[in-house]
């Protein structure tokens, strides 16, 4: 071990293997064949085409910088032109370094990963690095390339775990509905403001707004001059043909006695809203089909499992599993944390050492933003953190020192959970919830079809652990007996699929009377 004095005391680190990453180290390979037979293609990739060079471990140019069209004839030639390459120059080992260019680089990428060749990727700011002392002001393909392949020879070219479609699905409807949620808050503030202009003071008239049918009606059957003038007799009149309640009719007529005028050309504020409003209910329709989906494709991976842990829900377990990915890419819950950055920067220098700066820039911005919403859920919906975020504010911590810590506190319990196949278990906090009866609720908020309903439960069956069967389904049977003796009010065929999911779980005690099982 080696030992960092720092001013009266000691601080131990593990010696370093290597200066080079990991998942970068080349040298193993190199020794073995020999280091000018291993080969090193460099390429530079553009939008619509990308130029490569081929050079030896020493830096040897055996294809100089060549460009090569993102079309299959053209990277078939250039991917035959590097392995005549390898015979002539009798190159017995090899990889292939390209440079991140947004998503572009990933056609160069299948197309040599295809061919059987080993691909590793470079990012952009390790290539300027390694470009600006040898060519300073001069950032041409040319130079780049040369800095690809030194960036690769010290072990900077990392390789990348294996794209699965499952997972890759996940990640990208998780992500699409979360942008169609920050769209929907924008319209919600253009609708506000519009309203505002045409109606002074109409939207505060609704205690819930955003989620009555009542101000939209209104709205779309009375002009801005006419909602002023209109009698309580007509609102409610029209409100009753349209088979909503009466509550707010005094209200609006209350209002429109004192509303303050109107901005200039209300009545186009009035229409530019109702168009917004329209696109809102079409993005809320949208948001809710895919948490449906969202819902079905996190029942078959065992994330399924942090629905026992109090204070997540459907949406955030998915976010959460979207951005990680299979489990079995991290070691322990470090590696969680070190991908999303949550540690403190480092400056060291001689006798200077601060080891608690910022939170590092360089991390998975998505799996840290994930990781920081579950720890505002925690904070606001689990009485164990509750109680932990109060203590600190006691003690004047900075609320983002205590949103990191929930977040790093629910990475280990949530490793442990997803790697070990287990469901919530913790001393401090109040017990689990369960899984099977939080997706069921799930889906009746949401309204799916009970055939999904059904296949979403038997896909979450299969990941709780055996030994949880009985826990999971005592709530379920509560839940029919109260079907079966007509104390609940909702969609009657739970009671032909709750006997189906507790015959799954191992549990048929109670049985449906419609059904006769």
């Amino acid at each position: 071990m080696a030992t960092i004095q720092r001013r009266g005391s000691s601080v131990r680190r593990k010696t370093m293997a290597s200066v080079g990453k990991p998942r970068g180290v080349l040298h193993p390979r190199v020794q073995l064949v020999g280091a000018e037979h291993f080969g090193i293609v460099c390429f530079d990739c553009a939008k619509v085409r990308s130029k490569f060079l081929l050079a030896d471990f020493f830096g040897r140019v055996l294809i100089p910088p060549t460009i090569v069209e993102h079309q299959r004839p053209d990277l078939d030639a250039a991917v035959a032109l590097v392995r005549e390459a390898f015979q002539t120059h009798q190159l017995h080992d090899g990889v292939v370094a390209i440079e991140r260019t947004g998503r572009y680089h990933r056609v160069v990428q299948r197309a040599f990963a295809g061919a059987g060749l080993e691909t590793r990727i470079i990012h952009p700011f390790v290539t300027k690095q390694y470009r600006q002392p040898v060519d300073p002001g001069n950032k041409t393909d040319d130079t780049d390339l040369a800095a690809i392949h030194r960036a690769t020879v010290t072990g900077c070219a990392l390789l990348e775990t294996t794209r699965d479609e499952a997972w890759t699905t996940l990640q990208l409807v998780i992500r699409h509905r979360r942008d169609l949620v920050v769209k929907g808050a924008a319209l919600n503030c253009q609708i506000r403001d519009h309203l505002e202009a045409a109606l002074p003071g109409f939207a505060a008239c609704f205690d819930k707004f955003w989620e009555s049918p009542v101000p939209w009606h209104l709205l779309r059957h009375f002009p801005v001059e006419r909602i002023r003038a209109t009698s309580v007799t007509a609102l409610a009149q029209s409100l009753r043909d349209a088979g909503f309640q009466q509550r707010t009719v005094q209200t609006v007529f209350d209002w429109a006695l004192q509303a303050a005028p109107g901005d200039i050309a209300a009545n186009q504020h009035h229409r530019i809203a109702l168009v917004l409003h329209e696109d809102r209910l079409r993005k809320t329709l949208e948001i809710q089909a895919l948490e449906r989906e969202i819902a079905e494709l996190l029942a078959q991976t065992p994330y399924i499992l942090l629905l026992s842990f109090p204070g997540v829900n459907v949406v955030s377990a998915a976010d959460f599993a979207g951005e990680m990915g299979p489990i079995e890419h991290y070691a322990n819950a470090k590696c969680i944390t070190g991908r999303a950055g949550l540690r403190p920067s480092r400056h060291q220098s001689d006798q200077v050492d601060k080891a608690n700066g910022p939170l590092v820039r360089n991390c998975n911005r998505s799996l840290r933003a994930a990781i920081m919403r579950i720890a505002d859920n925690l904070i606001v919906c689990n009485h164990h953190f509750q109680h932990l975020a109060r203590q600190w504010a006691g003690q004047r911590k900075d609320p983002r020192h205590t949103r990191v810590k929930v977040g790093l506190c629910f990475c280990r319990i949530a490793f442990q959970m997803v790697a070990g196949r287990q469901v919530f278990r913790h001393p401090a906090i109040q017990g689990r919830h369960f899984i099977i009866d939080k997706l069921n609720a799930f889906h009746r908020d949401h309204g799916t079809g009970m055939a999904d309903v059904l296949r979403d439960l038997q896909a979450a069956i299969r990941q709780v652990p055996k030994r949880e069967h009985a826990a999971e389904a005592k709530p379920l049977q509560d839940e029919l007996r109260r079907i079966q003796d007509g104390r609940r009010r909702g969609p009657q065929l739970l009671r032909d699929i709750l006997p189906i999911v507790l015959a799954r779980l191992g549990v048929g005690a109670v049985q449906s009377k419609a059904s006769g099982e």
